[in-house]
């Protein structure tokens, strides 16, 4: 696994054998919530950072290190990863050889639309203890996710896949309640849409208290039951992807920091960096030269 992408001077890490070790990323344009991201790293891979997504992954070559819940993380070849929407987390090569990783990042909103069908009522976004198992129904379903086309039919088979394995996941016994009858589901998707809508612009609570008829607090409250994170870091996010969409264009990034709604490109580096980790920069140089093929490589 290996492009022509290489580190720079103060980053070098290297074999026992002297032989430069190239980092790269492949990744698909998020599609019905869904994207599909694959990587090689030596070293330290990203920064802290958190997404407003669930990010679930399978370590396929090395061992894969990383801070979470205040413990530190080991994954090994064939462990399942499952990272929660917006906690904090960072990650790194346990050993000298670095680590090669297969990860789906999903919206909250689709996995909980998956859950009221296979539960048959609304339920709470599913949370595992252990960030590290040997999920059989995730590792499949993750497998399927990078050998199938990008069509429609087939992310909705991946977002009913991993919402079977996470609650097979769940610790047995735990009785997970239904979600409150005090929660406005429609009002809450109105919210989403809406931000969605209106993603590279301002919005004000005001604007939001209209859409759903409620408080700005009961908003807040209620949103992060639903989609794991506040409103206000939903639409950061939500920039944040049109901005990486502009990055695989090529366009310069003081262009996309504008086209985005950040305020001007420094705030533009500071957001993308505490999402993803790294940089602008640092990302577009990692994708450099790969293709949608690269996703598709055996593990």
């Amino acid at each position: 696994m290996r492009s022509n992408v290489t580190r720079s001077g103060g980053e070098g890490l290297e074999r026992s054998c002297a032989r430069t070790i190239t980092s790269w990323i492949a990744s698909r344009a998020p599609a019905d919530g869904v994207e599909l991201f694959r990587a090689w790293f030596a070293g330290e891979a990203y920064q802290k950072h958190r997404h407003d997504t669930y990010a679930i992954g399978l370590t396929d070559r090395g061992v894969q290190v990383f801070d979470y819940r205040g413990s530190v993380r080991t994954s090994m070849p064939g462990e399942v990863v499952v990272l929660y929407p917006d906690e904090p987390h960072d990650g790194r090569a346990g050993t000298g050889e670095g680590f090669g990783y297969r990860i789906v990042y999903v919206e909250p909103s689709r996995l909980t639309e998956a859950l009221r069908v296979l539960r048959g009522r609304p339920y709470p976004l599913p949370f595992l203890r252990d960030p590290v198992s040997k999920n059989a129904r995730l590792a499949r379903a993750i497998g399927e996710a990078f050998r199938a086309p990008p069509d429609s039919l087939a992310i909705d088979s991946l977002v009913v896949g991993l919402a079977e394995g996470l609650m097979a996941g769940e610790r047995r016994g735990a009785g997970r309640p239904a979600l409150s009858r005090h929660v406005d589901i429609r009002g809450l998707e109105r919210a989403r849409q809406f931000l969605d809508a209106e993603r590279t612009r301002v919005v004000r609570s005001t604007e939001l208290e209209a859409i759903t008829g409620l408080t700005r607090y009961d908003l807040a409250r209620q949103f992060r039951i639903m989609f794991g994170t506040s409103p206000y870091r939903y639409l950061v996010m939500r920039r944040l992807e049109f901005a990486r969409q502009r990055i695989h264009q090529e366009r310069p990034l003081v262009e996309i920091a504008c086209d985005a709604g950040f305020a001007d490109q420094a705030h533009f580096t500071r957001a993308f960096k505490a999402a993803f980790g790294l940089t602008p920069a640092r990302y577009r140089a990692l994708r450099a030269g790969r293709t949608d093929s690269s996703l598709h490589r055996p593990a």
